[in-house]
């Protein structure tokens, strides 16, 4: 083994905990985590592919009792947050806080509660870039493939900084627009967060950022303020649930997996 494989392997964190922040206040799908796919709460589909990805811990970070007794009907864990928080970090920060003032849990990986068919895979992929010790958030995109998402607002870009052959590199800039300039790929950011838990404290405490601001991208917060994020590069694109058509779609989509 080589010394860099070493420092990799003992910078990684080694008790991470994955919570999946979820409220029901969504104006296009109304109830939404608790919207039933195959007899189960979409909210409960996120916290089973959580738990495939190998975790040793996972839990919901709730803004709605109704969730709570959802997640817990189904027999997971599930910690009640103020439902008025401006973002999901901040409710899964109240979560950690509240789940393990120990601070035994040294990373969180923060889960959307809207990708029930997401790889596990995919999921466990967020935590690798933290194997760097100069890394505070990892995150993760994909190579953007279908032409109508380079000028999709809706679609946020990553600007990494990767050369020929790697799959993990720093994310120096993300954008509605499409950047960057010249050849090469464009990157589809995927809104999965890996904090190093100090790294979680800071942010939530800053205050909101011009940049941020501007594009209407929290993540611009911790650049403008000095703290690091790598990108992971993975295959796939996981399908988001914000719509009544994206319900039936991924209803499909996870009939056909059965």
């Amino acid at each position: 083994m080589t010394a860099d494989q070493t420092l990799s392997r003992s910078s990684l964190p080694s008790n991470p905990i994955v919570l999946i922040p979820s409220r029901l206040a969504s104006t296009r799908l109304p109830d939404k985590p608790l919207a039933d796919i195959h007899g189960q709460p979409m909210i409960v589909h996120c916290l089973r592919r959580a738990q495939e990805a190998g975790f040793n811990r996972v839990a919901v970070a709730c803004g709605d009792e109704a969730i709570a007794g959802a997640v817990r009907a189904a027999g997971g864990e599930a910690v009640m947050t103020d439902p008025n928080h401006p973002s999901g970090s901040d409710r899964i920060h109240e979560a950690l806080v509240k789940l393990d003032p120990e601070g035994r849990h040294d990373a969180v990986i923060n889960l959307q509660g809207d990708l029930p068919a997401i790889d596990p895979a995919v999921v466990a992929a967020a935590l690798k870039p933290l194997a760097d010790p100069r890394i505070d958030i990892a995150t993760l995109a994909t190579p953007i493939v279908d032409r109508h998402e380079i000028d999709d607002p809706n679609v946020v870009k990553a600007v990494l900084s990767l050369r020929p052959g790697e799959s993990i590199g720093p994310a120096l800039y993300f954008s509605r627009r499409p950047v960057p300039g010249g050849d090469g790929p464009l990157w589809h950011h995927i809104g999965i967060y890996a904090y190093r838990r100090a790294a979680l404290q800071r942010f939530v405490a800053l205050p909101p950022s011009p940049l941020e601001q501007r594009e209407k991208l929290e993540q611009l917060r911790a650049l403008e303020n000095g703290m690091r994020i790598a990108a992971a590069v993975v295959d796939t694109l996981p399908l988001g649930v914000d719509t009544p058509a994206d319900l039936e779609r991924i209803r499909q989509v996870m009939a056909a997996q059965r």
